[in-house]
């Protein structure tokens, strides 16, 4: 088994950050390359979002916040390889097949090296551009160990916890305005 990340969804916030998410689940590497020959200022805003903090869906090519360590079979890694290059020749123009195919080799190679950690550890990437290059930054939160006698859903007594929901979501409307005005008699 080998490891890569997979895009995960805590919260519907990347649908509102970035041009286009990722959905949940897809495998991801970095995606820098998506900015290697792009003029940094004239990115807009949701650009420059995923430039700063986003991880790449290889299906989509959709950015997410986070990333999920995920094991992975062999086929699967060269399924992730193979579409990755086939991303590579549709979309960014790669010179030819065999070039795709190294390039998805190396990203597909980072991305597991960034995996060197227990599944369902969670990843993040800060970037930022120093002297014209692209910097990468990864974090990792892991999750916390059981206390003894504890189970996994109150064992930390969290104020939150998510559930994954089947069929139609609640629609979420939040009125960002309206929370600014408040009444400051």
């Amino acid at each position: 088994m080998v490891k890569l990340p997979r895009t995960i969804r805590l919260d519907p916030s990347d649908t509102f950050v970035f041009e286009r998410a990722a959905e949940a689940g897809e495998w991801a590497v970095s995606g820098a390359f998506v900015f290697y020959a792009c003029d940094i200022s004239a990115l807009g805003q949701k650009q420059r979002v995923a430039l700063r903090s986003g991880l790449l869906g290889i299906e989509s090519l959709g950015w997410s916040t986070l990333a999920i360590v995920t094991e992975a079979t062999q086929a699967e890694r060269d399924a992730v390889v193979a579409r990755l290059a086939e991303q590579l020749s549709a979309k960014f123009g790669a010179p030819d097949v065999d070039a795709a195919r190294a390039a998805a080799e190396e990203e597909v190679a980072f991305a597991a090296s960034l995996c060197d950690h227990p599944p369902q550890t969670l990843l993040a990437v800060s970037r930022s551009v120093e002297n014209g290059e692209i910097r990468e930054r990864f974090r990792t939160l892991k999750p916390r160990a059981t206390e003894a006698g504890g189970d996994r859903l109150h064992a930390h007594a969290r104020a939150f916890t998510f559930h994954e929901v089947e069929g139609d979501e609640p629609a979420e409307e939040v009125d960002l305005l309206g929370l600014t005005k408040t009444d400051r008699t």
